[in-house]
């Protein structure tokens, strides 16, 4: 069946554009007195930044329980690419500088630099998480969550990456979900899934075919 859904861009129009992401209600638990240790949050970044490249399924779910799945691809430093289901014309791409918001529907693109956007903490290798990361306290041992914001800059969001321990991710921690909240208190869910790592994956991948010149950029 044809999604008739349009997503919402991951950017405002303003170019403060966040993935507003809720954290899987799953993973969501209430604070214990046994508060996790800073030594996490130290663990939670080492095994983002070990991620060389990542491939994983996605689903998108906004305030009003839209839902669009889609693949979600990373390389590092940088590079990212949210291919939407058949049907959703809309294509997310990051080459490393700048995040970019295609519509073939109406054939518009929108760019803005990553450190402008909450993605940044994802991808931005310049970024000092540590310094505007704190942890988000969880009853699980085996969850780990945490929340980035720059209080000098609160037109670029809040993010919150929720991590779960396993064995075989990069760093013994692999990234389940983030959630991101825009300066209009917009939020929206990404869900990964299917976790792989480590697979060569081509720049040619954070390419896109420009609606409007119709040609290749």
């Amino acid at each position: 069946m044809t999604m008739t859904i349009t997503p919402r861009p991951l950017f405002s129009a303003a170019a403060t554009a966040v993935l507003a992401v809720a954290m899987p209600a799953a993973l969501v638990a209430p604070a214990t007195a046994a508060a996790q240790t800073q030594s996490d949050l130290s663990s939670a970044i080492t095994a983002l930044r070990a991620i060389s490249t990542m491939r994983a399924d996605f689903v998108q779910a906004d305030p009003r329980g839209n839902r669009i799945k889609g693949v979600l691809t990373l390389k590092r430093p940088g590079r990212i690419r949210f291919q939407y289901e058949k049907g959703v014309p809309i294509l997310i791409v990051s080459d490393g500088s700048a995040l970019t918001f295609i519509d073939y529907g109406v054939k518009q693109v929108q760019r803005w630099p990553i450190k402008n956007s909450p993605l940044g903490a994802l991808l931005d290798p310049n970024r000092d998480v540590m310094q505007y990361g704190k942890l988000v306290p969880l009853s699980s041992s085996q969850v780990v969550s945490v929340e980035v914001r720059d209080r000098k800059h609160p037109e670029y969001g809040v993010i919150t990456m929720v991590f779960v321990r396993k064995a075989g991710a990069p760093g013994g921690l692999e990234l389940a979900s983030w959630a991101t909240l825009d300066a209009q208190n917009t939020r929206t869910i990404v869900t990964l899934s299917n976790q792989q790592y480590g697979a060569a994956v081509p720049d040619s991948t954070f390419r896109y075919n420009d609606p409007r010149a119709q040609t290749k950029k």
